[in-house]
């Protein structure tokens, strides 16, 4: 089979230089400006910056309204969201690796806020599948449980979500990718691993598409895991839909080159 380039319990909030500057900028910002303003007005005018893609301003505003309004679940998901967008943008691995955790620390703070609040649980299930890829075996095994837990819940609480059945099947797919040595090994050093079936991985990826037919991800993921199946003419034709399409969240570009990468090993 080809194997194309195929997000805990630890409660103390972290401390890393970048979110120490962020905050300070952001405290900055509040004494020179934005101190008479409530936390519902600095989250909307940080919202502005979410929108447009640029995290670092919006945490400008977001960091002082968490200062204000501590408890806000919401406001936790969208600051978790700045800093993977921040852990993207990184890189150094070791940068990408304290920016992953930050957002992982703020999507956890979140979740036990408000543990039904679906968009926290996929805020924990995507800032996990994150960092995953950036630890060792025996965390992945550990984190993995995580992420198939939280996106479980959000397919419960919200079955609508299309981002859940797209974490469900990137889940699926990452799991189905692991040989039979390698399941071997892992399950001998870190415990039994759960069943995984590429068929799995493309109902989750139909579903997404059914929800949600704009996002370019939905496709790529398909046509990557149709080629693990040996499915190339399935394969060829969700990814040249993927990057036909146009380029709307953070990660497009990089989902595109990855679609590219599985073109080239197709027959």
């Amino acid at each position: 089979m080809r194997n194309p380039v195929s997000d805990v319990e630890k409660t103390m909030r972290p401390a890393f230089l970048l979110h120490a500057l962020l905050a300070a900028a952001a405290l900055a910002f509040a004494s020179t400006g934005f101190g008479a303003d409530s936390a519902d007005e600095l989250i909307r005018k940080g919202d502005v910056f979410y929108g447009k893609l640029q995290p670092a301003e919006a945490l400008k505003f977001y960091l002082p309204a968490e200062e204000l309004d501590s408890n806000n679940a919401r406001l936790l998901v969208r600051i978790a969201r700045q800093y993977r967008h921040l852990m993207s943008d990184a890189s150094k691995r070791d940068e990408k690796v304290r920016l992953g955790n930050v957002a992982v620390d703020y999507a956890k703070r979140a979740v036990a806020l408000a543990p039904n609040d679906p968009e926290a649980q996929l805020a924990l299930a995507i800032s996990y599948g994150k960092v995953l890829p950036l630890q060792g075996s025996k965390e992945q095994v550990a984190n993995s449980s995580v992420i198939k837990g939280a996106a479980d819940k959000v397919i419960v609480l919200d079955p609508g979500n299309d981002l859940a059945w797209q974490i469900l099947g990137r889940w699926y797919l990452n799991l189905a990718e692991v040989g039979a040595v390698k399941r071997a090994l892992a399950q001998l050093a870190y415990g039994k691993l759960p069943p995984a079936k590429y068929e799995d991985a493309e109902r989750c990826f139909l579903k997404a598409i059914e929800l949600n037919p704009n996002r370019l991800m939905h496709y790529i993921e398909l046509g990557r895991t149709y080629a693990q199946m040996d499915r190339d003419a399935d394969a060829r034709k969700f990814i040249t839909k993927g990057l036909a399409m146009a380029e709307t969240e953070r990660d497009d570009p990089e989902t595109k080159e990855r679609g590219r990468q599985i073109l080239k090993t197709l027959h």
